[in-house]
């Protein structure tokens, strides 16, 4: 009988794990992917809009070459907390189900099942993409996650979207080479885009190196081409490439099933 289960390895989980040690509880992490799986999907070349003090858990400094961190010294600032503190963490094994029994919770994984008084569900809000709902998402060529500008030189990019991440995968790929076509259901540029990053694609879009078509959708997608739904009408343009930067949800799904018994 564990004190606390912990859902998720994220930043909040490895918190509430610090937490729960220095109350001297009985505690375990359960994490359905690797440590700090979210960050580890983030960009390979992202730097944090946060400060590194702003992302320290747990009262641990967070030491960094500037003070905007990269993925990389994220990821490493996570894992030696997670391993100096030794906390008890199951990494790749999936919580599907909570269930409520009298007094405790039995939490079964994919692996096994758990008995705590208590759990915390940290599981966040990466992992589920945001999807367009229109016909040809499931080709291979849609991306909801990006890694890294160079996959995609000299190819036809269509992203959609325009916030900080959409905003970034555009410029990024057009300065690798490829010929970036952004797709913005609103009139402008997000004013939600970091602000020095915003000048930089007004520039872009304005000299027409990145083509933007405003108060416009994504329709379809197929192998060699995509239509957009725009002001002046429907268009098809040759593509590549999608990257939806839709945004994420949390698991609506997981939560609808175990709701109950976790909000008690």
């Amino acid at each position: 009988m564990l004190d606390i289960l912990i859902i998720g390895g994220g930043p909040i989980g490895i918190a509430c794990g610090l937490e729960a040690q220095k109350a001297g509880l009985s505690f375990l992490i359960v994490e359905k992917g690797c440590l700090v799986n979210s960050l580890y999907n983030y960009p390979s070349t992202m730097t944090f809009f946060s400060t590194s003090e702003k992302l320290e858990i747990g009262g641990i400094p967070f030491v960094t070459i500037s003070n905007k961190p990269t993925r990389a010294e994220a990821l490493e600032y996570y894992r030696r907390v997670a391993t100096s503190n030794q906390l008890p963490i199951n990494l790749f094994e999936e919580v599907t189900a909570v269930k409520k029994e009298g007094d405790s919770f039995i939490i079964t994984t994919g692996k096994t099942s758990y008995q705590a008084k208590k759990v915390i569900l940290s599981s966040g809000f990466y992992d589920i993409a945001v999807k367009l709902n229109i016909p040809g998402e499931d080709l291979p060529k849609v991306k909801h996650y990006y890694q890294d500008p160079h996959y995609y030189a000299m190819q036809k990019v269509v992203v959609v979207g325009s916030s900080n991440s959409a905003i970034d995968v555009a410029l990024e790929t057009y300065r690798k080479g490829a010929e970036v076509t952004l797709v913005i259901r609103d009139t402008e540029v997000s004013n939600r885009v970091k602000y020095w990053v915003r000048p930089d694609i007004l520039n872009r879009i304005k000299e027409g190196s990145i083509k933007a078509y405003f108060n416009s959708n994504l329709k379809a997608i197929r192998e060699r081409d995509v239509d957009i739904e725009t002001p002046d009408g429907m268009i098809t343009i040759p593509n590549d490439f999608v990257m939806a930067m839709t945004g994420y949800r949390p698991n609506f799904e997981f939560l609808k099933k175990n709701g109950d018994h976790i909000n008690r």
